[in-house]
């Protein structure tokens, strides 16, 4: 198991728990304009050690979700920003370019100190 890419939330716009009512994560590293803020789990930004692939497994706290499909630029954008937009639905063809889909139910309990890491087994 190789270990891609880890992260602690550091704080929970006003709004980012709607998006999960979506089935979204938005995440932004700390820094984030303040007009996104409000809609983001803002986090203290890990280093992307890879690109990110199907099949790899994105754990909040202890749940463990698949990777479904990648946006073409949601490497870059986790890597330069730790902006994703995570949705649980499954899809196997990325939305949009920036989106990473999981495959789960979304997670019910994100918290300040919850805890991202993406696993490559």
């Amino acid at each position: 198991m190789t270990l891609l890419y880890q992260t602690t939330f550091k704080k929970i716009g006003r709004f980012a728990r709607e998006a999960l009512e979506d089935n979204m994560l938005i995440t932004f590293k700390e820094g984030a304009p303040v007009d996104l803020e409000d809609y983001c789990f803002i986090h203290s930004h890990g280093e992307l050690q890879d690109d990110v692939n199907v099949g790899d497994i994105v754990k909040i706290d202890q749940a463990e979700f698949i990777i479904t499909a990648i946006g073409e630029v949601a490497s870059f954008n986790l890597k330069q920003l730790g902006h994703i937009t995570f949705r649980f639905d499954s899809a196997t063809q990325a939305e949009y370019p920036g989106t990473i889909h999981l495959q789960g139910e979304v997670p019910q309990q994100i918290d300040v100190n919850s805890v991202l890491t993406i696993i490559r087994n």
